[in-house]
């Protein structure tokens, strides 16, 4: 895919030696959003031409450069996403039992039900529910409403891969979610503590816009940091 190919050479020329480090968006998009978050974590918001109404990109860097790329509609429905390292592409399957309706939740809640499939051969289910809490929540000047939600990813055969339960935070206008306090299960029965709540909203024209180093919690989350975004890079935070 050609945009896959432009979003890792991208990423490629971020990380090496005597390149400015700023994020590119692909050729023909537009980046409208640049967040800083805690768990060490900066990501990027763009759109694109050659996509359809309402759909936008978002592409996170950590302290290592971009490792992750996804698309939404404006359902907030994970349309498809890239890992980076090593590249495995997922994509939503058609016809999902329950589709993720961003609508939905802005009337107080909103189930889900869908089947993702990787290029690797993996298919997996995502099922649960994401439910406004009531409260509105401002950070940095940015007020958000926030969510509840709870989640499981299981195998082809059943197994449980993930499950996460917490909070998130949703923009109505921008019909975006930002992650929030949460617990996660990497299928182990073992509950990590996880919070990427955002803390720093930069828009266009703003210093640090499409800059690529993070800068929230890093020395404190460096050891963390593989096992964190294992898991956030597969969750329904889009």
């Amino acid at each position: 895919m050609k945009l896959m190919v432009t979003i890792l050479a991208g990423g490629l020329a971020l990380t090496a030696p005597g390149f400015a480090q700023t994020f590119a968006p692909p050729e023909g998009c537009s980046a409208f959003l640049t967040v800083q978050s805690r768990g060490c974590r900066v990501s990027h918001h763009y759109r694109c031409e050659q996509d359809r109404p309402g759909e936008q990109w978002r592409s996170d860097f950590d302290q290592e450069g971009l490792f992750f790329s996804s698309k939404i509609d404006a359902e907030a429905q994970w349309i498809e996403s890239y890992e980076m390292f090593p590249p495995v592409k997922q994509m939503l399957e058609p016809n999902p039992a329950d589709p993720a309706s961003f609508s939905d939740l802005l009337g107080g809640a909103d189930s889900f039900d869908f089947a993702l499939s990787r290029d690797n051969g993996e298919r997996t289910r995502v099922t649960g529910f994401d439910r406004l809490t009531g409260q509105t929540v401002t950070i940095d000047g940015i007020a958000l409403k926030q969510t509840r939600f709870e989640f499981t990813e299981r195998d082809a055969s059943g197994t449980v891969l993930r499950r996460a339960h917490g909070n998130e935070y949703i923009h109505p206008d921008w019909r975006l979610f930002f992650a929030g306090p949460s617990r996660w299960d990497a299928g182990d029965g073992n509950e990590l503590a996880i919070d990427g709540s955002p803390v720093s909203f930069v828009f266009p024209g703003e210093p640090g816009f499409l800059a690529t180093e993070p800068i929230f919690d890093c020395d404190a989350i460096l050891s963390q940091a593989p096992a964190i975004h294992r898991l956030e890079r597969a969750s329904h935070v889009r």
